[in-house]
């Protein structure tokens, strides 16, 4: 090389090797940084997301469960079809989104921890409903107990709810993880674009201070696809970016707290209906359920606040908002009607508490039409909506930043190839005037 480098056809040469090898990495290092982004992107729209879902989805299910058994033993005897069907499907739907989930994991330790601890949780927690179902059944007091017991057992920590929070933390984790990955500057190809950039600019200024001559056509056109590579990397990162981030705001980050709220009113319901099972004694469940009513609305019950309030900040548009609107007025009509049943229950009248709050007759035989059942169900419909609202946002989003990283790689090679040539066609134009 140095004895090439003494002769202008030779350091032409060294000169053409260099920017052909500068213009390959460059295309060759954008390929495969925005391929590593793209996959993450990929994998927040895929896999991640619809994972955390799915924690999210096995939490609401047990909630459910437990919300919907205990409502059961309020009517006495054989609890309604309609109820012990709505509790066997959402024992049904928690198992198969806790095997779904175990098909699905990738290697993190504390998911298969969390899903080991439910797999094991779940059989005992249905047989001890199933005791509690046969005692109530016949009359038996112990029947009440034994449903406390399978609460507890559902509720404590590293019981069922306690584990699938966690499956849910750790997979929601992975989430951010992919988003950190998936929106990580491509600094080393920005480098190398602006290095292989500057190296084309100084041979073409070097040929013309030695020639005169104003263009090398391949060295132009090499100089241009280098540009056309590093804009459309800057341009098409920078979207990608904004609506990942986008997705994130909007999207995952308001999921997050409309699935929190929707497991908050499931357990102020569980507690609602504990506090009458346990006849006189459930001082702790009612302390529970104005805890959850004030993380779900917050403490002014005209007000709006708490994780209701987080949601309708977060919804951007009508069809976000409307939906919460609508369950922070059922909120607010259930937090009145259950001042009115615990004041029955509280004066002796159970009869009356537990018609205010599951429906049927009070103590004077008159139908009660307003329960705290139905804002319940309002609720908790209002909630799912706004769920499936949000999450189309946020796959529309998350897709189009994958979609705006999808063709760079490989216009970034065959670009790079083409600036490469181009180079290599240039300085050989040069040399072939030395012979």
């Amino acid at each position: 090389m140095r004895a090439a480098a003494t002769t202008e056809p030779g350091r032409l040469r060294i000169i053409g090797a260099v920017l052909a090898l500068l213009v390959v990495a460059f295309g060759a290092v954008t390929a495969w940084q925005i391929q590593d982004r793209s996959t993450a992107a990929g994998n927040v729209l895929d896999h991640s997301a619809p994972l955390s879902a799915k924690a999210a989805d096995i939490y609401r299910s047990l909630a459910d469960a437990d919300a919907t058994v205990t409502g059961g033993f309020l009517v006495g005897g054989q609890e309604p079809a309609a109820v012990s069907a709505r509790y066997q499907k959402d024992v049904r739907t928690a198992a198969n989104l806790i095997a779904e989930a175990a098909a699905n994991n990738q290697g993190s330790a504390e998911a298969r921890s969390q899903i080991s601890a439910l797999n094991e949780q779940l059989p005992y927690y249905t047989q001890l409903v199933a005791t509690a179902q046969a005692d109530n059944r016949q009359g038996l007091p112990l029947g009440g107990a034994y449903l406390r017991y399978a609460n507890d057992q559902m509720r404590k920590k590293g019981g069922l709810l306690d584990a699938a929070d966690k499956l849910y933390q750790a997979e929601t984790e992975r989430l951010g993880h992919d988003y950190d990955h998936a929106k990580a500057l491509p600094w080393a190809a920005w480098g190398l674009g602006l290095v292989a950039l500057a190296a084309l600019v100084w041979a073409q200024r070097r040929h013309y201070r030695r020639t005169n001559r104003v263009f090398n056509r391949g060295m132009v056109a090499a100089s241009g696809a280098c540009a056309v590579v590093l804009i459309w990397l800057l341009v098409g990162h920078t979207v990608a970016r904004a609506q990942l981030d986008e997705s994130a705001r909007h999207g995952s980050k308001s999921l997050q707290v409309l699935n929190t709220a929707r497991i908050a009113v499931l357990q102020a319901r569980g507690d609602e209906n504990l506090t009458l099972v346990a006849r006189g004694s459930g001082e702790a469940y009612e302390a529970n359920f104005s805890t959850g009513m004030n993380g779900l609305a917050g403490n002014d019950p005209r007000g709006v606040g708490g994780r209701l309030a987080q949601a309708l900040a977060l919804a951007d548009d009508p069809a976000g908002r409307a939906p919460v609107d609508t369950a922070i007025k059922s909120v607010q009509t259930w937090r009145g009607r259950h001042t009115a049943a615990r004041a029955s229950d509280d004066n002796g009248d159970y009869t009356t508490a537990v018609a205010d709050v599951i429906g049927g007759k009070d103590s004077k035989g008159k139908v009660v039409q307003a329960t705290t059942g139905q804002c319940f169900d309002n609720v908790d419909r209002s909630l799912q909506l706004a769920v499936g609202q949000e999450t189309r946002e946020f796959e529309s989003a998350a897709g189009d930043g994958r979609g705006a990283l999808s063709m760079l790689p490989a216009g970034a090679g065959l670009l790079a190839v083409l600036a490469a040539a181009g180079a290599v066609f240039g300085i050989g134009r040069r040399l072939s005037e030395y012979r």
